[in-house]
C-alpha cells in the first residue's frame, strides 16, 4: 500500500483519488457512478416530507434509525442529557411569562438569560427546544421530551397574551429600535432561536402545538418585515439576524407555505451574498456568526427553488472558508471575526480563536455541500472539525460547554456554569451534543455511506436493512461493520480518510487484494448475508498542519487528532472564569530540527494511548490529542526552525 504524506490545505477544496475499482466473487468492489435519486430532504417525526426543488444525491437518515454505541460521542451525549434534565420549565418560560404579562415566581437565570440581557430568550425559549428535540430523536428520551412538551405549552399561553402572533422574552418595542437603526442586541437573532426550537420540537417529535406557535411567529415576522422598503430591509440586516432565512425556508419546506418562502427573502443580505456568487473574498472584518447563517440560508434557497446562485454562494463560501480562513482544528475566527484576508492566520494566534458556533454552523453547512455532492473531502472536513473542535468542549462534570477554543500558546478551556452563562455557544453545544448520530451515515437509493467512524446501528427500515458498526476509534485505527440482515441490493460507501497510511479491508476475514486513494469512498456491493463482517483498518501517522502564510508554525497531529502539549494544571476557578492577567500564560521555546520533518520533534510514548512528546530545545513537553485536555494549559501552534547547513544564505 502506498503512504501517503502531509496533508495539505487547499485538500479539503480538491480531494483526492477516485474509488477504486475490481471484480470479486461473490463480492463485486467496484466503482460507484454518481446518480440522483429522488429522495426527500426534510422529515417530520422521520417521514419524509418535502418541496426541495433540488434533491440531495445523498440523505442523512432519520437520528431515530442510528442509535449510538458505548464510546466517546456517547458519553458526551450522555453528559450533555443530563444537563438538559437540571434545567426546570418554569426558570425556561419565567422571562417569557414577564415579557407577556404572566406572573412567575421562578428565579431568573444568569448570563445571557438573565433579565436585563437583552438575547434573552435564545437558549431558553429556543435552543434549549432545538436540543430537546434532537436528544429526544436520538435516544428516545421520552422525560424529555415531556419537558419540552411543557415547555412548548407554556411559550403558546405567553404568545396568547399578543394577537399578532409575536413571542420573545423581551418586548416587541425592541424592533422599534432595530427599525429606527438605535443601538439594540440583535433580536431577530433571539426570534430565529425560538422559531427554530419550535419547528425543530414539530419536525423531530411531532408537536403540532409547537408548529401552530412558529407559524403565528413567522406572520408576526412577514408583517413586521413586508412594509419594509429593500433599501431600509438591507440597513436592518447590518444588525446580526441569526438564521431567520434559514428557518423560514424550512417551514416553507414542511408546510408548502409560499408566504414563508418570501418572508425569508427579506432577510437575504446582498453586501455579504453579491461578492461571494461572484466568488471574491470579501470576508475581512466580518463577524463571522453573524455571517455564516447566511450562507445556510442560500443552502437552503437553492435546494428549495433551484437558484444556480445560491448553489455558487454555498460552494464558493464553503471552499474559500475551509481553504483558507480555518485553523488545524477546522474552526474558524479570531476574536468572533475574519480579521484579515484569505490565508493570513500565522498573527491570528491567542484566547478567542474559533468561536464554537462557527464550528457548529461550519458542520451544518458542510451536510449541505456533501448531500448536493458526496465526496469524502467534505467528510474530511467534518471528521476534523467534529474530533478536534467538538469532542472535548463539553465539561464531563457538569455538561456545560465552552465559547472560544483557544489555540494561543498557554491558554486553557472555560466551560460555562450551568445556571449563569447561557452563551450563544452554550447554545449551539447543547445542541451539537444532542445529534451525534445525524451524520455518521447518509443514503441514496440503494446505498450506505458509511462517513464517521463512530460506534453505532443503523436501521433502514424501508430496505429491511440493517448495520452495526463496532469501533473505539481514535484509539482503535479501523472499525468493524457487521450485516445484521440479509441485503442483497446494498452497497456499502466506507469513507477512507485523507489521513491514512495505507490501510486495508477483510470481507469475513479474507483480505481483499485492493483498496482505495485516500480521500474517497470505497464502495463493496453485495449480496451480504445476516453476520457478514467488513473490517477496515487505517493505519495514523504523524504529520504537521503548517500555518498558510508561514509554514514554520506548526501544529502536529496524529490520523486527524490535533496534538496539544501539556503546560501547567489550572484551577476550577479558571475552568468557569476567563484568562486574567497575560502573565498567567507562559511561554514555550521554539523547535529546533535538522530536516524540518516532525518526527524530529515529535516521539510516540504510546501511539495505542495516543501519548507523546515534544523536544522544544532542552525542555519536553508531554502531548495528547487536543479533546482529551481538559484541566491545563496548552500549546497547539509551536515555532518550527529548521537548523541553515553552512553558508545557506538567511
Amino acid at each position: 500500500m502506498a503512504s501517503f504524506g502531509k496533508f495539505t490545505r487547499r485538500q479539503f477544496v480538491a480531494g483526492v483519488g477516485a474509488t477504486a475499482a475490481a471484480t470479486l466473487t461473490p463480492l463485486r468492489l467496484m466503482a460507484k457512478p454518481m446518480q440522483d435519486p429522488v429522495v426527500d430532504t426534510t422529515m417530520v417525526d422521520g417521514k419524509a416530507v418535502s418541496h426541495d426543488k433540488v434533491q440531495w444525491r445523498a440523505l442523512p437518515f432519520p437520528m431515530k434509525h442510528v442509535r449510538l454505541l458505548p464510546g466517546p460521542c456517547t458519553q458526551a451525549m450522555e453528559e450533555n442529557r443530563k444537563y438538559l434534565h437540571t434545567l426546570p420549565t418554569d426558570r425556561l418560560a419565567h422571562m417569557f411569562r414577564v415579557t407577556a404579562g404572566i406572573p412567575s415566581t421562578a428565579q431568573p437565570f444568569g448570563g445571557w438569560e438573565a433579565p436585563d440581557c437583552e438575547l434573552r430568550g435564545h437558549f431558553a425559549g429556543g435552543h434549549y427546544l432545538s436540543a430537546v428535540a434532537l436528544m429526544y430523536a436520538s435516544t428516545g428520551d421520552e422525560d424529555l421530551r415531556k419537558k419540552g412538551d411543557a415547555l412548548v405549552a407554556a411559550l403558546a399561553e405567553c404568545q396568547k397574551k399578543h394577537a399578532d402572533g409575536y413571542l420573545s422574552a423581551f418586548p416587541p418595542e425592541f424592533f422599534d429600535r432595530l427599525s429606527n437603526r438605535e443601538k439594540v442586541w440583535a433580536p431577530f437573532y433571539t426570534i430565529h432561536k425560538i422559531m427554530a426550537g419550535h419547528l425543530d420540537m414539530y419536525v423531530h417529535t411531532g408537536n403540532t402545538q409547537a408548529l401552530d406557535t412558529v407559524e403565528k411567529m413567522a406572520g408576526w415576522v412577514g408583517a413586521w418585515t413586508g412594509p419594509m422598503s429593500y433599501d431600509h430591509m438591507q440597513r436592518i440586516l447590518q444588525t446580526e439576524f441569526g438564521g431567520m432565512g434559514e428557518v423560514l425556508r424550512n417551514l416553507y419546506a414542511v408546510t408548502g407555505k409560499w408566504q414563508y418562502l418570501g418572508t425569508a427573502r427579506h432577510f437575504d443580505h446582498q453586501f455579504v451574498l453579491d461578492p461571494l456568487a461572484e466568488h471574491r473574498d470579501e470576508l475581512k472584518g466580518l463577524h463571522a456568526n453573524t455571517n455564516i447563517p447566511k450562507i445556510i440560508a442560500a443552502a437552503r434557497g437553492y435546494e428549495l427553488v433551484d437558484d444556480q446562485r445560491e448553489h455558487d454562494i454555498a460552494q464558493y463560501f464553503w471552499d474559500e472558508v475551509t481553504s483558507e480562513r480555518c485553523y488545524c482544528t477546522g474552526g474558524t475566527s479570531n476574536g468572533e471575526f475574519w480579521r484579515t484576508d484569505p490565508g493570513k492566520l500565522a498573527k491570528e494566534l491567542g484566547p478567542t480563536t474559533t468561536e464554537d458556533c462557527c464550528a457548529y454552523n461550519m458542520m451544518k453547512l458542510t451536510r449541505h455541500v456533501f448531500g448536493w455532492h458526496p465526496s469524502a473531502h467534505y467528510m474530511d472536513y467534518y471528521e476534523r472539525t467534529l474530533f478536534n473542535h467538538r469532542l472535548g468542549t463539553i465539561n464531563p462534570e457538569t455538561g456545560t460547554t465552552m465559547y472560544y477554543l483557544p489555540l494561543g500558546t498557554g491558554y486553557w478551556k472555560v466551560f460555562a456554569t450551568d445556571f449563569n452563562s447561557f452563551w450563544c455557544c452554550s447554545g449551539t453545544g447543547v445542541e451539537e451534543y444532542s445529534k451525534l448520530n445525524d451524520t455518521i451515515y447518509f443514503h441514496d437509493d440503494n446505498s450506505v455511506y458509511v462517513n464517521l467512524y463512530i460506534a453505532s446501528e443503523l436501521n433502514w427500515p424501508e430496505k429491511k436493512f440493517r448495520l452495526r458498526q463496532d469501533t473505539q476509534f481514535p484509539q482503535e485505527q479501523g472499525m468493524k461493520l457487521t450485516v445484521l440482515t440479509d441485503s442483497p441490493d446494498i452497497a456499502l460507501n466506507v469513507r477512507i480518510p485523507y489521513w491514512t497510511q495505507g490501510g486495508s479491508v477483510k470481507v469475513n476475514g479474507r483480505t481483499l487484494p485492493v483498496f482505495a486513494n485516500p480521500s474517497s469512498y470505497l464502495t463493496l456491493r453485495g449480496p451480504w448475508k445476516a453476520g457478514d463482517t467488513i473490517e477496515f483498518s487505517f493505519p495514523m501517522g504523524l504529520h504537521v498542519h503548517p500555518m498558510p502564510d508561514d509554514h514554520t508554525i506548526q501544529a502536529a497531529m496524529y490520523g486527524p487528532l490535533v496534538l496539544a502539549g501539556k503546560l501547567d494544571e489550572v484551577t476550577p476557578k479558571m475552568m468557569f472564569g476567563d484568562y486574567g492577567p497575560k502573565g498567567n500564560v507562559p511561554t514555550v521555546p521554539d523547535i529546533q530540527t535538522k530536516k524540518g520533518d516532525v518526527a524530529e520533534w515529535v516521539v510516540p510514548e504510546d501511539e495505542k494511548a495516543m501519548k507523546f512528546k515534544a523536544t522544544a530545545q532542552t525542555k519536553e513537553i508531554e502531548l495528547v490529542p487536543l479533546n482529551q485536555v481538559l484541566q491545563n494549559k496548552y500549546v497547539v501552534y509551536w515555532k518550527v526552525n529548521q537548523e541553515k547547513k553552512p553558508f545557506e544564505r538567511a
